[in-house]
C-alpha cells in the first residue's frame, strides 16, 4: 500500500516535472535563445569577414601608401629623374656624335677628339723683339676634329742630341684642347740673357715633337717649322712652356 501510494504520488510529480521541462524548453525556443545562438554562430564569420574586409582595406591602404609615396611612385620618380639625367647626357653625346659637322659636336665625345700633331696642325715660330732671347710657337688646328695639345713641345734644332725641359710653373689647369681653326701656344726661352748658358749655337732647322697621353710618349707626326733666314741662337738654358690656349698666360714668362 505504501509503495503504491508513493508511486501514485511520484507519478504526478514526474509528469509535472516533465511538463515543466517541456514548457521551459518551449519557452527558451520562443525567446530565440537557440536562434540567437545560431545567429551568433552565423554572425561570427560575418563579423570576421567584415573584420577581414576592414583589415584587408587597411592592408590595401597601407600597401598603397608606401608604394604611392615612397614605394613605386618614389622609385618611378627616381627612375624618371635618372632617366632624364641619363637621357640628357646621352642626348648630349648623341648630339655630339651625330651633328652635321664634327667641329660642332660634343668636344668631350672621344669620337670627336684626337691628339694634335703634325698631321692635323700648322706650326709657326715667331722671334719677337721683346722679350729678348724668346720665341713663340703657334699651333693651329687645321683638322675637322677637336685636338688635344698634351704637355709641352719637344724641340730639336738641326741634329741636336738632347731635348730641352719645360718650366713646370707654366702647366695649365687642364689639357689645352683646340677646336678646328683654333690655336694653341708655347713659349721658348732660347738662351740666358746674362750669357750664363754654354754650348751656344745657331739653329736653322726646327722639328717639333708632340707628346701622347702619357709624358714623353709618341703623339704622332712631327712638324717641321720654318725659322728666320739667319736662324736662331740657343744655348744650354733652352727651355719651353706647356701648351696654353691664351698667349697672354705666357707673355711675361
Amino acid at each position: 500500500m505504501r509503495d503504491r501510494r508513493t508511486l501514485r504520488t511520484r507519478t504526478p510529480l514526474l509528469a509535472a516535472a516533465t511538463a515543466a521541462l517541456a514548457a521551459l524548453a518551449l519557452t527558451a525556443c520562443d525567446n530565440g535563445t537557440g536562434t540567437k545562438d545560431e545567429g551568433a554562430a552565423r554572425h561570427t564569420p560575418s563579423a570576421s569577414a567584415s573584420t577581414g574586409a576592414s583589415s584587408g582595406t587597411r592592408t590595401s591602404a597601407d600597401a598603397k601608401a608606401p608604394q604611392g609615396s615612397t614605394g613605386s611612385a618614389a622609385k618611378g620618380t627616381q627612375t624618371s629623374a635618372d632617366t632624364h639625367r641619363s637621357g640628357g647626357t646621352q642626348g648630349t653625346h648623341a648630339s655630339g656624335g651625330s651633328g652635321g659637322s664634327k667641329a660642332s659636336g660634343n668636344p668631350w665625345d672621344p669620337a670627336n677628339r684626337v691628339l694634335c700633331n703634325g698631321s692635323n696642325t700648322k706650326v709657326t715660330a715667331q722671334v719677337p723683339a721683346r722679350p729678348l732671347n724668346h720665341m713663340l710657337l703657334t699651333v693651329k688646328n687645321t683638322g675637322s676634329k677637336y685636338c688635344d695639345l698634351t704637355y709641352y713641345p719637344v724641340l730639336r734644332f738641326d741634329g741636336m742630341q738632347w731635348a730641352p725641359g719645360a718650366d713646370e710653373s707654366t702647366q695649365p689647369q687642364a689639357v689645352t684642347t683646340l677646336a678646328p681653326g683654333e690655336s694653341g701656344y708655347a713659349g721658348v726661352l732660347l738662351s740666358a740673357a746674362d750669357g750664363s748658358g754654354d754650348g751656344g749655337q745657331t739653329g736653322h732647322k726646327l722639328t717639333v715633337y708632340f707628346q701622347g697621353m702619357t709624358p714623353h710618349s709618341d703623339g704622332g707626326a712631327t712638324a717641321n717649322v720654318a725659322l728666320p733666314a739667319k736662324g736662331v741662337y740657343y744655348d744650354s738654358t733652352l727651355k719651353v712652356t706647356y701648351w696654353v690656349s691664351d698667349p697672354s698666360d705666357i707673355a711675361s714668362w
